[in-house]
């Protein structure tokens, strides 16, 4: 077992918001991972600050898990499950917010085991004409991409600055190839219509040194299950890009 994939110590805590297992150095939290907000303290919100409803003692306020605003109890009703905040059990939370973790709720149950599984690619470093048979896949602390073939890379996700899902676009009467571009440090997003993702080229910066290193990931051109699975799994990634790149305005 790699030093990665050492098991990362947690501990319960409990605070105003609930019960959460999270790791006990903050160094081995996970990159997908939100800080726990600090509550709009109660004497800044007299009134609801979704419907401006005023609070009294039959109107009680409640404060959104996610957001830390104030809220009247029809505004902040629903209890979501918030794995980001490594909350136990779900929390309450805003309307806008409980929406928010419903969509991230597939995430967690789908995307994030897909990437932990793994899948095969052909892998190519930099500038070199030579690719190697790799598997890919996402360290359990969700930490590092780890590559594994004849040589082996781990890869900080923190570290990792641009991620292009290259994918091949059918429309009628031709073949066409798009490229999906999603860029954690800016906000330039395309997306292409009825594509099948086929790989992906990432840039990221090893520790000690401030140049971009570049791998491009192919899947293989046969028609087996391996090659669904590599779609899959690239697709995936794509969700925990845009999911980490969300996560800076959160």
């Amino acid at each position: 077992m790699s030093g990665s994939e050492a098991a990362d110590a947690k501990k319960l805590v409990r605070s105003a918001s609930g019960l959460r297992m999270v790791p006990e150095l903050r160094a081995a939290r996970s990159p997908f991972g939100l800080d726990e907000p600090p509550w709009v303290p109660d004497k800044e919100c007299p009134r609801c600050m979704q419907c401006d409803t005023k609070f009294d003692f039959i109107t009680r306020k409640h404060h959104c898990r996610r957001c830390g605003k104030c809220f009247c109890d029809k505004c902040c009703s629903k209890k979501v499950p918030l794995p980001r905040m490594c909350f136990v059990d779900p929390v309450r939370q805003c309307a806008e917010c409980a929406l928010i973790s419903q969509k991230e709720t597939e995430f967690y149950d789908k995307q994030l085991k897909v990437l932990m599984n793994g899948a095969s690619f052909f892998v190519t470093l930099g500038t070199s004409d030579k690719s190697e048979l790799m598997v890919c896949r996402l360290s359990n602390n969700q930490r590092y991409l780890v590559l594994d073939g004849n040589s082996h890379y781990e890869i900080e996700i923190v570290q990792i600055s641009t991620v292009q899902i290259l994918t091949e676009g059918f429309t009628p009467g031709e073949k066409d190839t798009h490229t999906y571009t999603s860029l954690l440090e800016s906000q330039h997003i395309t997306e292409g219509g009825n594509t099948r993702a086929i790989g992906m080229i990432l840039q990221y910066k090893v520790p000690g040194s401030e140049e971009l290193t570049q791998m491009k990931f192919t899947a293989s051109e046969d028609y087996s299950s391996n090659k669904k699975l590599s779609a899959s799994w690239l697709a995936a990634m794509h969700k925990a890009t845009k999911l980490l790149y969300e996560s800076r305005d959160q």
